[in-house]
């Protein structure tokens, strides 16, 4: 696979990270995955106004403009002979010297990856993670960082219990989203998805579903989610219904008509 490493067309297995860099040492970055489909970035404007503003939270300078990320991914695509593809841009805040806060010029590392588009996955079953919760009062829930370590105690937690991924309820005990993805709900005649203020990342597919479905941003409740008749998940990859949330079914466990004209949609 050839990456982008800092404008720089390389092997992956070439590629080299300093071992003082602040993204490996301390998960100091922030990143976006972005969807191509029959060679046509999606909402890309969208996924690097994101990333600018991540970087601007966590002060690391995003190298070049919306025209040089997008000629760099580009040209990552055209390397590996990818039409269909997920991107990774990773960027962070670069070598440092030891010690929490950043010191002395800021030389951010900017790696961008393309790999296979996967096929689409079935109908998903999800657990409500009691492992860890989203902390809705910091500001990093509003951003892709690359400190996913509460993601992933709960998608493990997902896997241990043989789903396919959890549900993170807040410190309020209110849901959040998942472990990858923002979540739908439909209830009492509501299309029903939790705010920004409750832990939910400002996710580009949720924005896109909100528009098309109408649906509104409202708290959400554990008991509102068991009584769901149609749930559905969105991320940069697109649509997934919900077929099970801790063992029991949603509806009638098919996808259901808002996630299925979404799919087509999104």
């Amino acid at each position: 696979m050839i990456i982008s490493l800092n404008g720089e067309l390389l092997q992956d297995n070439a590629a080299r990270i300093d071992p003082a860099d602040r993204g490996f040492l301390l998960g100091d970055g922030v990143f976006e995955t972005i969807a191509v489909r029959r060679n046509a970035v999606r909402h890309l404007a969208a996924h690097l106004s994101r990333l600018r503003v991540g970087a601007d939270l966590l002060d690391i300078p995003l190298p070049g403009n919306d025209e040089l990320i997008a000629g760099r991914i580009g040209a990552v695509l055209t390397a590996n002979s990818l039409k269909d593809a997920v991107v990774r841009a990773t960027l962070t805040r670069g070598p440092a010297t030891r010690g929490l806060l950043p010191s002395g010029v800021v030389v951010p590392t900017f790696l961008i990856a393309a790999y296979p588009m996967p096929e689409p996955a079935g109908p998903a079953r999800l657990v409500t993670a009691k492992s860890t919760r989203r902390n809705e009062h910091s500001p990093l829930a509003r951003i892709k960082h690359t400190n996913y370590l509460d993601n992933l105690l709960a998608r493990q937690e997902a896997a241990r219990a043989g789903a396919d991924d959890a549900v993170i309820l807040n410190t309020a005990g209110n849901v959040a989203e998942t472990s990858v993805a923002n979540i739908f709900i439909l209830v009492d005649g509501y299309l029903l998805t939790p705010p920004v203020a409750d832990g939910a990342l400002p996710g580009i597919m949720r924005g896109e579903a909100i528009k098309l479905a109408r649906g509104e941003e409202r708290t959400v409740t554990p008991e509102m989610l068991a009584r769901a008749s149609e749930v559905f998940l969105t991320n940069s990859l697109g649509v997934r219904p919900v077929a099970h949330i801790d063992g029991a079914p949603i509806g009638e466990g098919e996808p259901g008509l808002i996630t299925q004209l979404l799919a087509t949609r999104l």
